[in-house]
């Protein structure tokens, strides 16, 4: 193992202690319930991504992992430069790139030797940008990614130590640089990374940035995966709209981000300074706009070059959406949420059965991890019922039930436990994601009896839980 990573986990198993014991007694009073921050969130509006990193030297978003950190040179690194263009264009907070699927950090950080003081600038860029921005009165957000492909944090290689080096940058980026209002996390359990919530553990990585900011949100960018309505391994619902990723603009009711960049990739290439950029009015009345009156927060990224500046054309689009665009203060009240689900769902391809199916859409469909296959009761049941059969008693404390679209109304949750079926819930729950959370149980089966529904019972996921509270 990295000498540098040894001595900081020593750090972490014995002084962060401390450390996050004296967060958490700081923060208790004034820790912000999460529909507060989630509105917060939406109320900004608009915001800078900013994706600066060893992609920005080689003219590829995906560069060779074991590119050399010398080529890493902006010798006229300016963080102030791109704070200022982001208030030109009205902007209320930036996000900067502090590590992207490659696995370089561009912060001063202990846990490896494939970071920014071993480059040329030999500079901690994310303090740059922290300070920058702060000094001209925008919010700071952090973007991280759990793929690392440098350090082979990839499918069917991952270990302790990839998960102690996940929690260990975490800290370091959560306790050095000030408040952190958001933390954007990419890489996790989208099908071009292939790296589940279980591989590196969601919850505890979730458990572990809110104790050492409990009022940083947390999205994580594959939200298309899951239903647009819920909050699943989240606290904002996010459209990466690039990837063909898209926000209802007329019935969204979710907190939720989305992003586009202004170039023609996310990182700078040699041709941008001579390419035309979005056109600027677009998308400000077919983008920002619309999504903003649907609680979307939009943030558009703006690449630097390999100066460590923006292109002039850049800075004049930015300036003419400042002209076009303004924001308007608070959005409408969101509505009263469930608390996302952080949790593994341990209902995942266990051994399930239930009434008479159609043939084609058969009880494993409820959960293989897929929301765009369901199972569906056959027309002729009229009291379908569905049921998890696990290998052994399990706890469990939540249950979710997940639909194509809402038609189960009134429905039972029931446990197995020594021997007998005990009640969980029964009654009325119309919404498409259902969540039910309850006191710890150990049972060796789940049921679910649906009592109403307004055509065919279908459920696209069920989900069983064990949350940490």
């Amino acid at each position: 193992m990295n000498k540098k990573l040894i001595i900081f986990l020593l750090f972490l198993a014995f002084g962060h202690q401390c450390y996050t014991v004296n967060a958490q007694n700081s923060s208790a009073k004034t820790q912000t319930p999460l529909s507060q921050l989630q509105q917060q969130f939406v109320d900004l509006r608009f915001g800078m991504f900013i994706h600066f990193n060893i992609p920005t030297y080689m003219n590829q978003d995906w560069p060779d992992p074991d590119a050399s950190p010398a080529i890493f040179n902006p010798t006229k690194l300016n963080c102030d430069q791109w704070a200022k263009a982001a208030k030109s264009a009205n902007m209320s907070y930036g996000c900067l790139t502090t590590k992207h699927h490659s696995g370089f950090c561009i912060w001063d950080t202990k846990t490896t030797d494939y970071n920014v003081m071993n480059s040329p600038l030999k500079k901690d860029v994310v303090k740059e940008f922290t300070d920058a921005f702060r000094k001209n009165g925008l919010k700071v957000m952090l973007y991280y990614s759990i793929l690392d492909t440098h350090h082979r944090l990839r499918p069917n290689m991952i270990n302790r130590k990839h998960i102690d080096m996940v929690k260990a940058q975490i800290t370091e980026l959560l306790s050095n640089y000030g408040e952190i209002s958001a933390l954007i996390i990419d890489g996790w359990d989208a099908p071009w990374s292939r790296i589940s919530y279980d591989d590196i553990p969601f919850e505890d990585i979730y458990k572990l940035i809110k104790s050492l900011q409990p009022n940083c949100v947390l999205m994580d960018l594959n939200g298309a995966k899951y239903p647009t309505e819920g909050l699943y391994y989240s606290d904002i619902k996010t459209y990466e709209m690039g990837a063909g990723q898209r926000i209802s603009k007329e019935s969204n009711h979710m907190p939720a981000l989305a992003c586009l960049p202004l170039q023609k990739a996310w990182f700078w290439k040699t041709t941008f300074p001579n390419e035309p950029v979005k056109d600027v009015a677009k998308l400000v009345n077919e983008t920002i706009i619309p999504l903003n009156n649907v609680d979307c927060n939009f943030i558009l990224n703006v690449a630097p070059n390999r100066d460590g500046l923006f292109d002039d054309n850049a800075l004049a689009a930015l300036k003419e959406i400042g002209k076009l665009w303004h924001n308007e203060g608070p959005v409408k009240k969101l509505p009263e949420l469930d608390a996302p689900i952080i949790s593994s769902n341990i209902a995942k391809k266990q051994p399930s059965s239930s009434s008479w199916a159609d043939d084609s859409n058969i009880m494993d469909q409820a959960n293989d991890d897929d929301f765009t296959t369901s199972w569906i009761s056959n027309p002729t049941v009229e009291k379908p019922w569905y049921e998890i059969n696990f290998d052994r008693d399990k706890a469990f404390n939540a249950i979710s039930i997940a639909e194509e679209k809402a038609n189960i109304s009134n429905y039972r949750l029931e446990y197995f436990a020594n021997g007998v079926w005990k009640p969980l819930f029964n009654g009325e729950n119309s919404k498409r994601v259902k969540v039910n959370r309850f006191d710890r149980v150990w049972g060796s089966k789940v049921r679910m009896w649906i009592d109403k529904s307004d055509h065919q019972a279908s459920i696209a996921e069920f989900g069983v839980y064990d949350e940490q509270r």
